[in-house]
């Protein structure tokens, strides 16, 4: 009788890891990381406008869809979560204000977006030196410096009317801050435009800067 072979019906081995016979996810490197911590950013800016500051980290690695050890290879404790999502924050104001077509009132609209998002936030703005995040404080202050800068470079010159005084400008964004208090971004929003209302300041669209 003719014998035939008996196919190997075993596993392949992975040659990543032989040993195991499994195959591992592909390892995409940097644009993987990349994409990791923007959804990090993304689900802190939400987590801690819904929870506050106090927020579980855990909570934030759930929302980015991602395990706790992927948040702590990139932001070690809580300032670092903190201060990464003010940066963002900061840095697309930045953009709104670099744009071609960019005016006081439209870069005021995408500021306006971050305050309500962030509401988590304006204690920070408001903190006295003793506060126990005095470190991340230090760091929002230096943060609100840029967004006075981006706001500075749309005022009307000095022979136009100027919505508010260049001296004024995070005078005025502090009082807004604390005006942005609500159970829901939509009633976030509605107060700061009250706000910005109130001082005789036209603000554009309130949203993100998408480029």
């Amino acid at each position: 009788m003719t014998q035939h072979p008996v196919p190997d019906r075993r596993r392949p081995a992975n040659p990543a890891n032989p040993a195991s016979g499994e195959r591992r996810p592909a390892n995409h490197g940097p644009r993987a990381a990349a994409r990791n911590r923007a959804a990090l950013v993304a689900a802190a800016r939400e987590i801690y406008a819904e929870q506050g500051l106090d927020a579980p980290l855990s909570a934030i690695a759930r929302r980015a869809g991602v395990g706790q050890g992927v948040l702590y290879r990139h932001f070690p404790d809580r300032a670092a979560v903190t201060t990464a999502v003010l940066e963002e924050n900061v840095r697309e104001v930045e953009q709104a204000a670099a744009a071609e077509d960019a005016t006081f009132a439209g870069v005021l609209g995408v500021l306006t977006w971050h305050l309500k998002e962030s509401a988590a936030f304006i204690g920070l703005l408001h903190a006295d030196g003793s506060d126990r995040r005095s470190g991340v404080r230090a760091h929002a202050l230096a943060l609100s410096r840029r967004v006075e800068r981006a706001l500075r470079a749309h005022l009307p010159g000095d022979g136009g009317h100027r919505p508010v005084a260049a001296d004024d400008l995070m005078l005025a964004v502090a009082m807004v801050s604390g005006a942005v208090t609500g159970p829901s971004r939509e009633e976030r929003e509605r107060r700061a435009l009250a706000a910005w209302r109130l001082l005789g300041v036209e603000v554009g669209p309130v949203r993100p800067f998408r480029g």
